[in-house]
């Protein structure tokens, strides 16, 4: 029996990264298992990992580091985008009501915080004809909430502003939905009774200066229907950092992430694309020019002048691949990063994120793949994940067939906590059951192979 089982693992595994023995560089293939498929308990960080599975999935799940479901939380609606684990053990979690006013990627409409069994304890929806709450929230320490807003703008209004007219169309349609007029990124800070108490706006600090927001820049139009006009910044991140009393933020279609005095509203500190407002060079065929990201996510402070940020890498002119890219704001230079040998191993067109764990490895989020990977600073990959839930059910094995390009297990963000963190005190995780019952623990079974050795 042992024999047995230690030719599966070794058959399963030649069958699976037989290619990456070919080439030097890629491991390729149509048709990939689930779960957790490297797990080296000696360097990842020992945790539970948090997971909101976006397509037909109304449930958060916290996995152990074998992929095995110790608490569940079922809710109300499709998550927007994600969710968070407080310190008092409670979610903070994005959803997706309907009736968006705009159909832009990662318009949600409510901010909800649901305690340990379940329940809604407070909730903050921003959902109406002028106003969208998208992609992202965060809790301050003094219990206020930030969340993330596109406020609609007309046509006119955008000319008012400076936006040349030519540049305009009349209506674009996308995803399934006629838009006749700019949204525009802004941040809300509201109370716990729901009332805001700080407000700030793009559209108070357009002009052409270091410290603005130049209306004429934008996307070139091949980019996506959407993304060059109507859905003009495209925010995706918004954090408070106290010690500093800044906003960062974090702009898909400008490619930069900005600091944002919390009490002056003054932009004093931006990284990632100079042509944005008139500087540096402009990518170009085959040349980056002086762009550093492309189409980023999730920047994420770290401390110490650092921010760690998810590079999509997507219309990339030297070639598409993501990389997790750690900045030194002082010095404006990128002093860590990783990236797979082949983009093919790890590449997220859209979304994604990162987090920088308790000891110093790198959790990052490869949304479209639904993959999450641990590396650590040498860049070592120590964990390996590829979530199960495909269309809201489990999956042992994705194919090139299913949903949209393998894309129907996505992941927008996901985090760990290790069993000390204060919002896991007192809970009980010992109940484990596999997210996807009756699938192979690949983990496992390489484990046993001669290819691990």
């Amino acid at each position: 029996m042992k024999m047995r089982k230690r030719l599966l693992g070794t058959l399963i595994v030649l069958f699976f990264v037989g290619s990456a023995f070919a080439s030097a560089f890629a491991y390729e293939a149509l048709v990939g298992p689930t779960g957790v498929l490297k797990y080296n308990k000696a360097k990842a960080y020992n945790g539970y990992t948090l997971l909101s599975p976006m397509t037909k999935c109304k449930t958060t799940y916290l996995i152990d580091m074998e992929g095995n479901v110790v608490h569940k939380w079922h809710t109300k609606y499709t998550p927007g985008l994600y969710a968070i684990l407080l310190e008092n053990g409670n979610l903070l979690r994005g959803g997706r009501p309907k009736g968006a006013p705009c159909s832009i990627g990662g318009a949600s409409g409510v901010v909800q915080e649901i305690d340990w069994d379940g329940n809604v304890v407070w909730e903050y929806k921003m959902m109406t004809p002028t106003e969208v709450q998208h992609h992202t929230f965060w809790r301050m320490p003094n219990g206020n909430t930030l969340l993330l807003g596109w406020e609609f703008k007309s046509i006119d209004e955008a000319i008012a502003k400076g936006r040349d007219p030519k540049s305009i169309p009349t209506s674009v349609f996308g995803r399934g939905k006629w838009h006749y007029g700019f949204w525009v990124d802004f941040v809300r800070e509201v109370n716990k009774a729901g009332k805001t108490v700080w407000e700030w706006h793009v559209w108070d600090h357009i002009g052409t200066g270091p410290n603005q927001f130049d209306i004429n820049y934008h996307l070139p139009k091949p980019v996506g229907a959407l993304y060059p006009d109507f859905d003009w910044t495209h925010f995706n991140t918004v954090a408070y950092i106290p010690e500093r009393d800044q906003v960062l933020l974090n702009s898909r279609n400008f490619s930069e992430f900005y600091l944002v005095d919390h009490k002056t509203g003054e932009m004093v500190y931006r990284w990632g694309n100079p042509s944005a407002y008139g500087h540096g060079k402009r990518p170009s065929w085959y040349d980056n020019g002086d762009q550093k990201v492309f189409g980023a996510h999730c920047a994420t402070w770290l401390g110490n002048d650092r921010v760690l940020l998810f590079d999509n890498g997507s219309e990339r002119p030297e070639g598409n691949r993501s990389a997790a890219v750690e900045v030194d704001i002082k010095t404006g230079k990128i002093v860590w990063e990783y990236e797979a040998k082949h983009s093919n191993s790890f590449y997220s067109y859209r979304q994604g994120a990162v987090q920088r764990l308790p000891n110093g490895n790198t959790l990052i989020t490869s949304t479209h793949g639904g993959h999450l990977i641990e590396v650590t600073k040498d860049k070592e990959v120590v964990w390996d994940y590829v979530s199960p839930i495909h269309n809201g059910k489990p999956k042992c094995w994705l194919e090139d067939g299913d949903g949209h390009n393998m894309m129907a297990n996505m992941i927008h963000r996901a985090y760990r906590y290790g069993p000390d963190y204060p919002g896991l005190r007192g809970k009980d995780l010992s109940k484990k059951v596999p997210l996807a019952p009756g699938c192979p623990a690949f983990f496992k079974l390489w484990k046993t192979s001669e290819a691990y050795k």
